[in-house]
């Protein structure tokens, strides 16, 4: 989609950096939008204002001149007469080129399925403005217009067809210099900018209807080109202090510092990445383009050529800009480099449920579009913007080797990660032994404190067996009453019984 402004003025083509690698990935050194060539201009030089892309080629109209240009690389153009001038802006939707024109003269409609053979509806169904900027949103053509020419009655126009178009009230009745179209939280919304820091929107309702906005830098810029990309609408400025707004809904701006205070005409986004380009009135060739990741900081860089740019547009990992001046070199590219990227590691060992480190991409070439790997390890997880691995494995596996890609239109980068997972420590169970020790000792104790009780118990029999023996010698002596002596030797012998031999009979 595109937008398109004045005559001599320079087009800001502003190129954000989508799906910045977030916590896990760093920006790549340079970003799309650095690098421009000159291209192999028409075979006359035109005062090229806008530029568009669709179904696999390139269209720019001038508007001085019947002529429109064609390519299907951006790098070699042929001309196509189409008998007509003014032409302000080109945009592609619905299978068809419409190109929309300022001129009092004629049809201020252009249509083309192919950009070879065009054709003009019917001239009474389009309003007779200035018409400086088109746009395709949700299966609608929206066109805006300066006040050179009509009222705020018909400052607007739609059509679903690019033929046949209806006159819309706009919120005010200002210079609108362009439209683009965004979808914010699924809702179609289209935003309009204009001199005096005009801005409006229409919500869901194709056009129809428009809401005025306050801009950003308290409402006197003059926002020459706006667009939308990466879930935030970005626009603009020829004049200001601070050149640059982003919305997140059309609603509320906040102002950004550009890279320079220059004339900035064009901005567009593509593959992730705002560009946007100006003309020579102000700055040099150094800074006549800038490009930034966020729309928040912007760094500028060195042109092709030190024209007058007036429209930018990105299509198939190309950024194209057309110029009204300079000779031979009123085009110039920027090419999406193919994808390059490192991991800040390359392999891991992790025990099984403990979580991972994982590892960072740190880009080294052109802005990825996506990152895929070929398998994720059980319980881990994997981010297709980020290209970040994490979480905790819960498998044992041996050492396995995991694949990365990373995409985007101009081709792809792999890097290789290996991934080990070992079992955790075994822990002995030692309960049971623990018991049958425990049982064991209770045993032991008890058995010692049984032989104690016996030996006790025995102890206290020794009394006994002492009286029992003093019992027994009395018994004896009741029985054996009769006392011999021999020397110092003693017997008793029953009563009545002599004496042994040599033993005499004592009382």
């Amino acid at each position: 989609m595109h937008l398109h402004k004045r005559y001599f003025h320079t087009s800001v083509i502003a190129v954000i950096l989508a799906s910045l690698f977030g916590v896990s990935v760093v920006s790549p050194a340079v970003a799309d939008g650095t690098t421009w060539n000159s291209a192999v201009a028409p075979p006359t030089d035109r005062p090229w204002q806008s530029v568009a892309y669709g179904n696999g080629v390139f269209i720019a109209v001038n508007n001085t001149t019947g002529l429109v240009a064609r390519s299907t690389n951006g790098t070699n153009w042929i001309e196509r007469n189409v008998s007509h001038d003014g032409y302000q802006s080109v945009v592609y939707g619905n299978s068809q080129f419409v190109v929309v024109d300022d001129t009092n003269a004629g049809n201020r409609v252009l249509t083309s399925t192919d950009g070879m053979s065009w054709t003009r509806p019917i001239p009474l169904s389009v309003p007779k403005n200035k018409w400086r900027s088109v746009t395709y949103g949700n299966g609608v053509f929206v066109a805006v217009s300066d006040s050179i020419s009509g009222t705020i009655n018909d400052r607007v126009m739609t059509s679903s067809d690019g033929i046949t178009w209806t006159a819309r009230t706009a919120a005010s009745n200002s210079d609108w210099q362009s439209v683009t179209y965004g979808t914010v939280s699924g809702v179609g919304t289209f935003v309009a900018v204009g001199t005096s820091g005009a801005v409006m929107t229409s919500i869901n309702n194709n056009g129809a209807t428009w809401v005025a906005q306050t801009a950003a830098e308290n409402n006197t810029n003059t926002w020459e080109s706006v667009t939308y990309g990466n879930d935030l609408f970005v626009a603009v400025s020829s004049s200001g202090t601070k050149r640059v707004m982003t919305s997140p809904d059309g609603i509320t701006w906040t102002a950004r510092t550009a890279a320079a205070n220059n004339n900035w005409q064009s901005v567009t986004y593509g593959d992730g990445v705002f560009v946007a380009v100006s003309d020579s009135t102000s700055g040099t060739i150094n800074d006549r383009v800038m490009t930034s990741p966020d729309a928040i900081t912007w760094t500028a860089r060195t042109a092709a050529t030190n024209n007058n740019w007036q429209s930018v547009t990105y299509g198939d990992g190309l950024f194209v800009a057309v110029s009204n001046s300079g000779t031979g070199n009123r085009v110039m590219t920027s090419r999406l480099t193919a994808p390059a990227f490192t991991l800040s590691s390359s392999s891991e060992t992790r025990t099984v449920n403990t979580a991972a480190t994982g590892f960072t991409a740190s880009s080294t070439g052109g802005a990825i579009a996506s990152f895929s790997i070929n398998a994720t390890p059980p319980g881990m997880s994997f981010n297709t913007t980020t290209g970040a691995l994490t979480g905790t494995p819960n498998t044992v596996a041996s050492a396995t080797t995991y694949t990365i890609t990373a995409t985007n239109t101009a081709g792809t980068a792999t890097q290789t990660f290996a991934l080990t997972v070992t079992a955790a420590p075994v822990s002995v169970d030692n309960s049971a032994a623990q018991a049958a020790a425990q049982a064991a000792a209770q045993a032991e104790a008890a058995r010692r404190a049984q032989e104690q009780k016996e030996l006790i118990e025995l102890l206290a029999l020794i009394p006994k067996i002492g009286e029992l023996t003093l019992s027994l010698g009395e018994t004896t002596k009741s029985l054996y009453s009769t006392k011999c002596v021999k020397g110092k030797t003693t017997k008793f012998v029953k009563k009545g019984s002599k004496c042994p031999k040599g033993f005499a009979k004592r009382k």
